[in-house]
């Protein structure tokens, strides 16, 4: 019986999923993680290195990883790879003049061989603030299409402050990861 098998069977016991939630500083990762777990979202600050989440979401038991994203910080994020099952990447679909480096360091990310078999969603935060790009531009321009079959992605436009989009997006996040790991159910 090998590693994978004896972590797929624990994991299938306790039915635990480790998600990674990354993004530039200010993208709205610690909103999003208090909005959906139905915390108060008022006077959030920057994370400052990371905070550890556990939620109950559907049958399932999320250990979400909201890690800053200050450029001081994206040097430890290789720390949090190790077992993750899905990758959250917030991208701030209104903040234009830096979507080149939301690029580049999603495309740095994504060669982690640690995070080969992850599921991807990327979350095209704050579609409600006028001027946002809408999800299939910012797609565009974070040339995920280069992806191909290589790995399970998904991009959905939400709002943090609002809500929509959110449960959507990680509803496919949380079935996509169920359908690798959980095979046999």
């Amino acid at each position: 019986m090998g590693l994978l098998s004896i972590i797929r069977k624990v994991k299938k016991k306790e039915k635990e999923m480790r998600i990674l939630m990354v993004g530039l500083d200010n993208a709205g990762k610690t909103t999003i993680v208090k909005r959906i777990n139905g915390e108060d979202t008022s006077g959030i600050s920057p994370t400052l290195g990371f905070n550890i989440k556990t939620m109950q979401y559907k049958s399932f038991r999320l250990n979400i990883w909201d890690v800053g994203g200050q450029k001081t910080l994206r040097s430890y994020w290789r720390n949090y790879y190790e077992q993750t099952d899905g990758l959250v990447w917030v991208v701030d679909s209104s903040d234009l003049r830096r979507l080149d480096d939301c690029k580049s360091e999603l495309h740095n990310l994504l060669k982690e061989e640690r995070l080969s078999g992850a599921s991807l969603l990327v979350l095209a935060n704050k579609q409600d603030i006028r001027g946002a790009l809408k999800p299939a531009e910012i797609a565009k321009v974070l040339n995920l299409e280069v992806m191909d079959n290589s790995r399970h992605w998904q991009i959905v436009g939400c709002s943090a402050v609002t809500a929509e989009g959110l449960l959507f997006g990680f509803d496919w996040l949380v079935s996509d990861i169920a359908s690798r790991i959980y095979v046999l159910e």
